[in-house]
């Protein structure tokens, strides 16, 4: 199966030492919901979390020894459902087959949009660690209330921190390392190159619409890509993708004037689509999203692998390469937020009811073939048996053919050697153990269960055209045999007769 490590799973976080006392440990299903979080400073702390003497007018208002309120619009500004949906460095399929990195959209110093500037980045991390342990927003007691509802902001990975009047508020976003709503999951990596010229096309329509209009898509994006016609578009597949949406994966030939073709480059194809008058353009053949699929480099993929996306435990991202179950065909990618989880068990449902029909289409297939070959089976045992009868019937005819030539001449050598082994056959078929002393036995069995009546009136028996003629023509030889015999004893008792009247002629 996918497993998708720390997705809800027990998480303990701690905050980086050179911080000095944010030392908040939090353990939890999902981070901070019912449990108790602790904040506490260090000796010898970098940074002082002591409320200041007086504050400004802030935020929540200036007045001291009061209640903490929300009058002043707190949470202002903030997206709800911000990010959500934010996936880091998945794209179109990602979660069982599309990988793929967007060349244009990647930022300098990871394939994940990590940030280049390491003093930019310690900044945030700064501001972000003194919301969540230290603001000194109000500098009374409301601070410790404001710290505790931006831990759970940070933990839920939406809203804004406030801790500073001089300061702007800390975003959170669901790529923060406090965020708990995160796991990682594998995706194919894909296999073609560059030269293949694959891009992939998502459009807002369903399956069988691009399906039915897929010439006057083919014209379209010809038009689109400048109608040159040296260019010819191709469709390399079409699949169905969650919510009525369907992927389109295609190619560019470009013919050059001595006959020979060559396919346009993934990335040069994938720069003139996501040009923005190029773009426009797709957008109104309802493409929301385009992305190449090519292969990743070596070292492309251990830097891929070496450094733990943005927001990403690397403990947890260690983890995830080594529960990869096939490391040769998978790439760990991270899962942020419930919608990005919802959409790859949407694409899992998606193919597991193609998968499921492809199934059902092998089984009829199936089905099909054993009924021809039942039907196949009986044609031919019928053609054997007709083959049999037509070998009989020449046989026959070569008999009598034979016995019209021969007639008038005497019997040869052969013919005689020929007569010999027929009697001695004979003879064999006529032996009581043999043929037909079990043919005997069988009639009178025969017999006794019809004298009976033990036969159920279900059963049936049939004999062979071929094995009743010949019982036939067996019975009709011992008929012709007995008659001979008979004629013969009829010869021999006149004989006799004829000796005793001779006889007595002599004796009177």
């Amino acid at each position: 199966g996918l497993a998708a490590p720390g997705f809800g799973t027990t998480t303990t976080a701690a905050a980086p030492a050179g911080f000095g006392g944010f030392g908040t440990t939090t353990t939890g299903a999902f981070g901070g919901f019912g449990t108790t979080t602790t904040s506490a400073a260090a000796p010898g702390s970098t940074f002082s979390f002591a409320a200041p003497a007086s504050t400004t007018g802030g935020l929540f208002g200036n007045t001291q020894n009061k209640g903490f309120g929300f009058s002043s619009g707190l949470g202002t500004g903030t997206t709800a459902a911000a990010g959500f949906g934010t996936s880091l460095g998945t794209t179109l399929g990602g979660g069982f087959g599309g990988f793929n990195i967007q060349p244009q959209q990647q930022q300098q110093g990871s394939f994940f949009g990590q940030q280049a500037q390491a003093p930019a980045q310690s900044n945030q991390l700064v501001h972000t660690a003194n919301a969540l342990s230290a603001p000194t927003l109000l500098g009374d007691e409301r601070d410790a209330i404001l710290a505790k509802w931006n831990q759970l902001q940070a933990f839920w990975g939406t809203g804004k921190g406030y801790f500073n009047n001089q300061l702007p508020p800390v975003d959170f976003t669901q790529e923060n390392p406090f965020c708990r709503f995160k796991a990682v999951g594998y995706s194919c990596i894909p296999g073609s190159k560059d030269e293949d010229g694959l891009v992939v096309l998502a459009f807002n329509k369903k399956e069988a619409d691009v399906r039915s209009q897929q010439q006057q898509l083919v014209e379209s994006l010809h038009k689109v890509l400048g109608g040159n016609q040296t260019l010819t578009v191709n469709v390399e597949g079409v699949k169905a993708l969650p919510d009525d949406q369907t992927e389109v994966v295609i190619y560019v030939v470009e013919r050059s004037p001595n006959g020979t073709s060559k396919r346009i480059p993934a990335t040069t194809l994938y720069s003139y689509v996501e040009q923005a008058n190029t773009k426009a353009q797709l957008t109104q053949l309802a493409v929301f999203m385009s992305v190449t699929r090519t292969e990743l480099s070596p070292a492309q993929l251990k830097q891929l692998l070496a450094n733990a996306p943005a927001g990403v435990d690397p403990i947890i991202w260690e983890q995830a390469k080594v529960d990869n179950p096939d490391a040769d065909k998978l790439i760990p990618v991270p899962m942020v937020g419930f919608k990005e989880l919802l959409r790859r068990l949407k694409i899992q449902d998606q193919m597991t009811k193609q998968h499921q029909s492809r199934v059902d289409i092998i089984s009829n297939d199936i089905s099909e073939l054993q009924k021809n070959q039942a039907t196949t089976v009986a044609k031919i045992a019928q053609y054997k048996r007709k083959l049999m009868d037509l070998s009989h019937r020449v046989l026959q005819v070569l008999i009598k053919q034979e016995i019209q030539r021969k007639s008038g001449y005497a019997i040869q050598v052969d013919e005689e050697h020929l007569r010999v082994q027929l009697d001695t056959i004979q003879c064999e078929l006529n032996a009581p153990t043999q043929f037909k002393g079990r043919l005997n036995e069988l009639m009178s069995q025969i017999r006794m269960q019809n004298h009976f009546g033990t036969v159920r009136s279900e059963e049936r028996y049939s004999v062979d055209g071929d094995l009743l003629r010949e019982i036939r023509q067996h019975l009709k030889q011992q008929q012709e045999g007995l008659s001979q015999l008979i004629s013969v004893i009829k010869d021999d008792v006149e004989d006799i007769k004829l000796i005793e009247h001779g006889l007595l002629d002599r004796l009177g």
